[in-house]
């Protein structure tokens, strides 16, 4: 009898450890989950703020030249994309063709000394140069806190109770495909 009260003790002690650490690892997973989509947010909130400055950049732009049609096309078509997407990968992709418009824009404004002078242009085009230095400042603690999630995710034991919870890797926020190589413009 004595001896039995011991063996069901042990179990007791067992089952609870198990119970334990499988609660410490679930509520590990929670927060690191919800560490990688808080900063997601927070790389939207960069997102929207350059979308909200694009359209007047693009309009004080456009009042002093008419000619660069394509690329004005191209940054409305993308910024109606990125206002219609709704997965986190739409959304990179999204503001990966944003960013390359962008670029363009840059480059054409670059070529014209008229542009740069503009006060309102040079306004707006430090208000998105600062942006765009928040953004991928944003990006990469995205990044490093999706590493950290994925690690802890795919790491032994974790994997076996992420798997059996149905956590699942979070996307990085990668660079467009091409992105390495600056727009070129031609006139």
């Amino acid at each position: 009898m004595k001896g039995s009260w011991k063996i069901i003790i042990g179990i007791v002690i067992a089952i609870a450890l198990v119970v334990m650490s499988v609660t410490g690892t679930y509520n590990r997973l929670v927060t690191k989950s919800e560490e990688v989509d808080a900063q997601w947010a927070v790389v939207e909130s960069k997102l929207q703020r350059r979308f909200d400055l694009i359209p007047n950049l693009v309009e004080s732009v456009k009042g002093i030249m008419n000619q660069e049609k394509e690329v004005f096309g191209r940054i409305a078509d993308a910024r109606a994309k990125m206002a219609g997407a709704r997965t986190t990968e739409e959304r990179v992709a999204a503001s990966n063709e944003l960013e390359g418009a962008l670029g363009r824009l840059l480059v054409v404004m670059e070529n014209y000394p008229q542009l740069r002078s503009a006060e309102n242009v040079n306004r707006l085009m430090d208000e998105l140069a600062g942006t765009e230095n928040r953004i991928s400042v944003e990006r990469d603690r995205y990044n490093m806190l999706v590493k950290e999630y994925n690690k802890t995710l795919k790491t032994f034991p974790r994997n076996i109770i992420a798997g059996m919870m149905g956590f699942e890797p979070k996307p990085y926020f990668e660079a467009a495909e091409g992105a390495e190589t600056a727009p070129k413009v031609k006139f």
